[in-house]
């Protein structure tokens, strides 16, 4: 027993010696994997497989939070396009996708980045977005397969859209008279990831970012307008990083983040005492460089302030509202620290922000200008989100919009200004309103002196704003998100197209008001609304959900004559329209000869069919181009096109000469199919030829029926022997049928029926958007045409028969007697 147990032990100690190291040799690799990549994933969104039609459009809403790391977005679809001749399909039929943070993007042929190295940056994840995406959207042509990944390092964290388009321009919103170009699917993928911890950073999360600590610090006293600091009681807010003296080496990043909660003054950002580890050295020279960068990580490539804080204070204006990010990096130790070793001596330094606030009800330089919160009043009857905004606390008038400025500007002598005040106003856009669109209105008695500026998030200024108005000449006419209607002198007119959602900041810049002096009244109008001017009377407003149900944006449909995104551009002049409305009716005329010829030769069903297919041609066709409509347009494009069908259908089976009760027959089924046809989908390319198809079908049962009919011998009556035909017989039988076929037509109208009928397909074929009112009336001639040369075809005799008549023999009757008479 004791001989067996040492060796019994020994291996178990062995094995579990082994464990006990696997365990921990795990335990330190999930440690080392956790340290390197401390990530989690925060949403994984699929979307199923969409199809979007011509001239159609999808969204995608993308929610990242503060504490994201990246995203990843993988779009597939069935596009074969080749990017490097994009540039040679036309935009109205392109492809394109586009995202844009804050609001969704617009589909405009003037953005659309056709380089291929922009485009594969954004697949290799080697993007470097541009400093603000706000005002401005990327674009480019779809493909096969395209993996977007942005991280927080590139982008803020926020919401953001992408746009999934059919084509782009103006003439995407305008109604087609007939819609053939073609329809793409996608399936995509949206992946979120973040840090585990708030104070990790960028795309592994491997990058520590210390949190300043803030607190009031009292007033604050401007040693240059101290009468001004006394009179508005500022208000100091101090942020330090903990009382910590970090110290840095040559090229060592360090960095900081700040919470900007309201509007502010300014922002400030300081370094005191900036020494050496070892205490050696001047460095009176070094270059301690800081980068700020408001919403994302800041970086010596991507920032929206620099400068250098051993040489003076950095001062950001105005900063916006949310997360401020500020990096310190040291540079040139080297190069000013002569005969010391860099690689072991670090600038150490102290670090302060300082954050100047206004008084409530203040704001602007030295908090010397009035501000106003404008109060949401939603509308009445009207869909989702659509509002007014009015001053908090004043009554609303009868127009409901409207409010008086004068009484509400800006009377300060300290404003610093010489010639000019600012008053600031500030709004708040719901979350899910992102695709309503701004409209803001000043209208005076006399010359209106005031210029508008907006900014998101922040107080806006003379260099610093998103959009603005000085006059007509002056504005940001050129954004497409900025579209200005019906200035003047006495009036301001003008929508921020897809505002985002969150705080809206007005500045109205004026001249200084002098008592005694009147200058006019003048009335501001500011609203939420879903269409711009309400598709400019050319169009109807409509709305609809993104693909996650989360934001309501709102679009145009144009008339025929009409388009882009408000249906102000005018595609086709009055001129154009009076021609193509001619064109597209009187081309019905044709329907006269097949009417003609059918009630000539007493064929009553097919004279109707023909005679209500003009007709209803006509009638469709003048609703459609926005003449007159008769009736509704669903009953007028029903008729025209179910008729048209018959039509077809009854030009083949006139050419049997069956009787009227089979033909009765065949119309009725056809009805059935044919009415089927044209109430799911009507303007189908394919139905022109399953419509040849059941019309052949038909010539091809009304000719068994009429072969039935005549060579009776092929039947079986009950009681009767089977009479087999011999070789001869049969050879007779075809010879007659090749003959009573040659006789039955006249072969030079068919010929010239099947020219009119490839000349219809070749002008169905060509039709497009553009042209279609010149094929589609080239088609309307043609095909009434061939109707009208297949009926002269038909040999039509005396007696009925398509058959000449047989020669009659006479003889005299022979009478056979009885026997014996």
């Amino acid at each position: 027993m004791g001989n067996n147990w040492i060796p019994s032990s020994s291996s178990s100690l062995i094995v579990s010696l082994f464990m006990l190291f696997s365990c921990l040799f795990r335990c330190c690799h999930s440690l080392e994997q956790l340290g390197e990549y401390n990530t989690a994933t925060i949403s994984n969104v699929k979307y199923p497989e969409t199809r979007i039609k011509a001239y159609d459009l999808r969204y995608i809403r993308v929610d990242l939070p503060p504490w994201f790391s990246k995203m990843s977005v993988a779009l597939e679809s069935d596009v074969d396009l080749d990017v490097e001749n994009a540039e040679e399909i036309p935009k109205s039929s392109l492809p394109t996708f586009c995202f844009r943070e804050g609001s969704p993007p617009l589909a405009d042929d003037s953005n659309v980045s056709f380089k291929s190295s922009a485009l594969g940056a954004l697949q290799n994840g080697s993007f470097e977005g541009p400093l603000d995406l706000q005002n401005t959207e990327q674009c480019y042509p779809m493909q096969k397969n395209i993996t977007i990944m942005l991280t927080s390092e590139q982008i803020s964290p926020g919401i953001w859209y992408f746009g999934l388009f059919n084509g782009v321009g103006a003439t995407r919103t305008q109604s087609k008279m007939i819609v053939r170009a073609p329809a793409y699917s996608f399936v995509a993928n949206v992946s979120v990831e973040g840090c585990v911890t708030s104070t990790m950073y960028g795309q592994y999360c491997n990058q520590t970012v210390e949190l300043l600590s803030c607190g009031q610090s009292g007033s604050y006293n401007d040693m240059e307008n101290p009468l001004v600091s006394n009179l508005y009681n500022q208000s100091l807010v101090s942020c330090r990083n903990n009382f910590e003296t970090p110290c840095l080496g040559d090229g060592e990043l360090k960095a900081y983040s700040v919470e900007i909660f309201g509007i502010s003054e300014q922002l400030t950002i300081r370094a005191e005492n900036v020494t050496s580890s070892n205490k050696t050295g001047n460095f009176s020279g070094i270059d301690l460089m800081c980068f700020v960068r408001h919403g994302a990580m800041a970086s010596a490539s991507l920032h929206d302030y620099s400068g250098n804080l051993n040489e003076a204070p950095l001062v950001v204006g105005s900063p916006k509202v949310g997360r401020w990010y500020i990096c310190i990096l040291p540079l040139n130790l080297s190069k000013e620290l002569k005969g010391i070793q860099s690689n072991s001596t670090k600038v150490c330094y102290s670090m302060e922000l300082q954050l100047l606030q206004c008084p409530q009800g203040k704001a602007g330089p030295h908090c010397t200008s009035d501000i106003y919160m404008l109060q949401t009043l939603l509308r009445r009857d009207s869909i989702p989100f659509e509002s007014y905004y009015l001053p908090a606390g004043q009554k609303v008038n009868s127009d409901g919009a409207n409010f008086l400025l004068e009484p509400l500007l800006s009377n300060s002598s300290y404003s610093g200004q010489v010639d000019s005040n600012w008053t600031y106003f500030y709004l708040n856009i719901p979350s899910g309103a992102a695709g309503g669109n701004l409209h803001i209105r000043l209208t005076s008695d006399k010359k209106i002196g005031y210029e508008i500026y907006a900014r998101f998030g922040g107080l806006p200024s003379l260099h610093n704003w998103d959009y603005y108005y000085a006059n007509k000449t002056s504005n940001s006419q050129g954004s497409i998100f900025f579209t200005l209607y019906n200035s003047s002198e006495e009036k301001v007119d003008f929508y921020i197209l897809y505002a985002r959602e969150g705080i809206w900041n007005f500045g109205l810049r004026h001249p200084i008001p002098v008592s005694g002096t009147s200058h006019g009244q003048t009335t501001m109008s500011v609203s939420l609304e879903r269409c711009p001017k309400r598709c400019s009377s050319h169009g109807d407003c409509k709305y609809a959900f993104d693909a996650s149900g989360l934001t309501l944006f709102s679009f145009c449909s144009c008339d025929r004559n009409h388009g882009g995104f408000d249906c102000s551009i005018e595609i086709v002049s009055r001129q154009g329209h009076i021609w193509q409305s001619i064109a597209l009716i009187a081309s019905n005329v044709a329907a006269v000869f097949p009417a003609y010829w059918a009630l000539r030769q007493k064929a009553f069903a097919e004279w109707v069919l023909f005679t209500s297919s003009g007709i209803s041609s006509a009638l469709y066709h003048a609703c459609d181009v926005g003449t007159w409509c008769a009736l509704s347009f669903s009953v007028l494009q029903f008729m025209d096109f179910w008729l048209s069908f018959m039509a077809v259908v009854s030009t083949f089976v006139y050419l049997t000469t069956i009787s009227e009760v089979y033909k009765r027959t065949i119309y009725t089924v056809v009805a059935i199919f044919t009415a089927l046809m044209a109430i799911t989908n009507a303007t189908r390319s394919s139905n022109i030829i399953l419509v040849v198809a059941i019309g052949a079908l038909g010539l091809f049962v009304g000719w068994l029926i009429e072969f039935a009919i005549k060579f009776r011998s092929f039947s079986f009556p009950m009681g009767c022997r089977i009479q087999i035909p011999g070789r001869q017989q049969i050879t007779e039988w075809m010879r007659n049928l090749l003959k009573s076929l040659l006789r039955r037509f006249r072969w030079g109208f068919l010929l010239a029926g099947f020219i009119a009928l490839a000349m219809a397909a070749t002008s169905w074929h060509l039709e497009s958007s553009e042209s279609y009112w010149i094929w589609h009336s080239v088609w309307h001639v043609t095909i009434y045409t061939s109707s009208f040369f297949f009926l002269c075809s038909k040999v039509i005799n005396i007696n009925g028969n398509n058959e000449r008549p047989q020669e009659s023999h006479y003889a005299p009757a022979q009478q056979d007697l009885p026997a014996g008479e």
